[in-house]
């Protein structure tokens, strides 16, 4: 569907904020998103970024009911994996799962495939079926050294349904693994090794902080002390006028 230039400027205005807003502030993209949608109800982008907008924000419902509508309009099957997630955020993983099994997970390219799997695997741990989880997450993908975009969370979602389930060793191993992928930090892969390596971070920040403190006190203590000495002084000069004021006296 074409728009007028005039709208169509402000339609991608708003659009480009989105973007620009959707990993720092969700809340303001979402914002933006919904005066995009305001604008432009019938583009098929319009009601995409209006639907990772809401799913940023946690409003599940929403972020289906717009990708749904993206699908209707372009008849592509790329937002399936975001759209199962969307059953898992509304409580529905037995939903996710079956929409894993279905015909559409075969049209997407291996980068949705890989993550439809994930989204399966997150499905088994909401259901609280660890070890199927880890079954769910062993693939050619998996165990390729070769390393794409989603190589990285691929071994670190492995590694976490490993130590969920108690297999520590084996998780360390794919946590270095992951980290060893994750080029982007992705993912919290190196502080969970840390972690599990019982190493401890202190924030060099703090330190300083506490320095600038303990010099503030001397500071303080100095001037308390320059106080007393001042106070001695005057005490003295004090003593030295009652002296001469009984001098005076005897003579």
């Amino acid at each position: 569907m074409s728009l007028p230039k005039g709208l169509a400027e402000d339609v991608a205005r708003n659009l480009v904020m989105v973007a620009d807003l959707i990993d720092e502030d969700p809340e303001q993209a979402y914002a933006y998103s919904r005066i995009a949608l305001r604008l432009a109800s019938r583009v098929a982008a319009v009601r995409e970024a209006a639907g990772f907008a809401a799913y940023a924000t946690q409003k599940y419902s929403e972020a289906l009911a717009e990708f749904r509508a993206a699908r209707r309009m372009t008849g592509g099957v790329e937002l399936w994996p975001v759209m199962a997630d969307c059953e898992r955020g509304l409580g529905r993983p037995e939903r996710a799962l079956a929409m894993a099994g279905e015909p559409e997970v075969q049209k997407l390219d291996k980068a949705g495939q890989v993550e439809m799997r994930l989204v399966a695997a997150g499905a088994r741990r909401d259901m609280e079926q660890l070890e199927a989880a880890i079954v769910t997450l062993q693939s050619p993908e998996l165990a390729s050294s070769a390393v794409h975009p989603w190589t990285a969370r691929l071994r670190y979602a492995y590694a976490d349904a490993l130590l969920a389930a108690g297999r520590e060793a084996e998780a360390r191993e794919w946590f270095a693994k992951a980290l060893e992928a994750d080029k982007d930090g992705a993912t919290d892969a190196s502080d969970r090794l840390a972690e599990m390596d019982g190493v401890e971070f202190v924030d060099a920040i703090d330190e300083d902080e506490d320095e600038d403190a303990d010099r503030g006190s001397d500071v303080v203590d100095d001037d308390a002390d320059a106080d007393d000495v001042d106070v001695d002084v005057a005490d003295e000069a004090g003593h030295g006028d009652e002296d001469l004021d009984e001098r005076d006296d005897r003579d």
